[in-house]
């Protein structure tokens, strides 16, 4: 009795976070899921945010510059010189200047006035946030992708689950009436076993199609970065049976994410170039300082004998020659951008060709699995009239296989056709660059 009762509190503890576990799960919900949880989102976040470091840390050059310093030297041995004869004696004399202890201590502040190489950097700040913010928006993109092909073949999967299932339970009324007939002498044994085959068959394909849904749903938790032993299912079984109409699409390629990083990447070479050239630029800064120092051959009675200096002034750089590297280096730079030109103008052909390869593809599948829809029903129906004129004694048991084998054909064909849909729709989404506008709209 204890036993039952301590069961029953278990159970009634674990029901809660069961259903839970249990609840079902929308595209849009998984999507969201994913966009928040999956790893290579946070870190094109992070990707985000350290671009905006980095323009910090540009504009930190043209800004002042204050450094401190101090000093405490023990002059163990204070270096000499050599006076000349006649000054304090006839011969000349080695003597030692300073004191055995110096300390010092100071401060600088330096300030740019004018570097176009910094300017340049400042100015690649807008374009390297805007990379950032391309990249990760492209790495959402990228889960949204993956999530809903994912979530399609799961969905696919328990389509196919339940043609198997229904087609089991309609061959099992056919083995039972077979067995009857069997056992009365009606037909032979071997009129049994091939169909006993058929249900086999369908057992074993039923099992297949049960491991390839618990597969589908471990790669679809791994793509919303859930953890594998969370339960799942799906909500949007009645919706994804009805195909939305595709209407006609423009392909233009600044609405591509990857053409706008493309062009992206462009810009920032461009500037490099710029800044490369700007190195033969003359660079002007100023700055101020001031410090105090000391001087003794006793350290604590020179601490209190501080004397102050300072200065300020100009400093001009004006390179001259170095060794052709610079020239080098804006020839190697142009370069790069003369091939990611060339680059991007075959990446916007290979995008056009995948736009309308993905548009053909669309079209096809959407006919596709409207006729064999109607195949599927078309063949139950027929397999329905066959199985009943079989039990009237109107049909032979050749015409009920071949009707139950026109049947499964169908739906196989039917499954194949709605994954050929669903990834279609994906690619076209993607190749018109409008994949969050799917999600938004989910």
């Amino acid at each position: 009795m204890k036993k039952l009762i301590t069961l029953s509190i278990l159970l009634i503890v674990a029901l809660p976070f069961q259903s839970s576990a249990q609840q079902p799960l929308s595209l849009k919900q998984a999507i969201d899921y994913g966009l928040q949880h999956f790893g290579t989102v946070r870190i094109a976040q992070n990707q985000t945010e350290i671009a905006r470091q980095q323009g910090r840390e540009a504009l930190a050059g043209y800004l002042p510059q204050v450094t401190g310093s101090g000093t405490v030297d023990d002059n163990i041995k204070l270096q000499s010189t050599l006076l000349p004869a006649g000054i304090f004696g006839p011969e000349p004399k080695r003597v030692a200047f300073g004191s055995k202890y110096q300390t010092t201590a100071s401060a600088q502040a330096d300030q740019v006035i004018y570097d176009k190489s910094l300017l340049i950097g400042i100015k690649a700040n807008k374009p390297n946030q805007q990379r950032a913010e391309l990249n990760e928006l492209q790495t959402k993109e990228d889960v949204i992708y993956s999530i809903a092909s994912n979530y399609y073949q799961v969905f696919v999967v328990q389509q196919q689950i339940g043609l198997l299932r229904d087609n089991l339970n309609r061959t099992q009324q056919v083995l039972n009436i077979l067995k009857l007939q069997r056992d009365n002498g009606v037909i032979q044994q071997v009129d049994y076993d091939r169909t006993e085959v058929n249900i086999n068959n369908t057992r074993s394909q039923l099992t297949l199609a049960e491991n390839n849904l618990n597969l589908a749903l471990n790669r679809l938790k791994f793509q919303m970065g859930m953890p594998l032993e969370q339960a799942v299912t799906l909500s949007d079984s009645t919706v994804l049976t009805k195909l939305p109409n595709i209407g006609p699409a423009q392909f233009d390629p600044k609405n591509l994410t990857s053409v706008r990083l493309s062009d992206t990447d462009l810009a920032l070479q461009r500037l490099n170039l710029e800044s490369i050239k700007a190195g033969y630029l003359p660079r002007l800064s100023a700055y101020a300082r001031y410090g105090t120092l000391t001087l003794g051959n006793e350290f604590i009675p020179s601490l209190s004998k501080f004397t102050g200096f300072g200065s300020v002034g100009l400093r001009l750089t004006v390179p001259i020659f170095d060794g052709f590297r610079r020239d080098a280096q804006i020839r190697r730079t142009q370069l790069n951008v003369q091939s990611l030109e060339e680059q991007q103008k075959l990446n916007v052909s290979s995008y056009q060709l995948q736009f309308y390869n993905a548009q053909s593809q669309i079209q096809r599948a959407q006919l596709s699995v409207q006729n064999d829809e109607r195949t599927v029903n078309l063949a139950r129906k027929v397999y329905d009239v066959t199985t009943l004129q079989y039990r009237q004694g109107t049909r032979p048991l050749t015409d009920l296989i071949n009707a139950e084998n026109s049947y499964r054909e169908a739906q196989t064909n039917y499954v194949n056709s709605l994954i050929n849909y669903y990834q279609a729709r994906l690619d076209l989404e993607r190749s018109q660059g409008t994949l969050s506008t799917f999600f938004n709209q989910l």
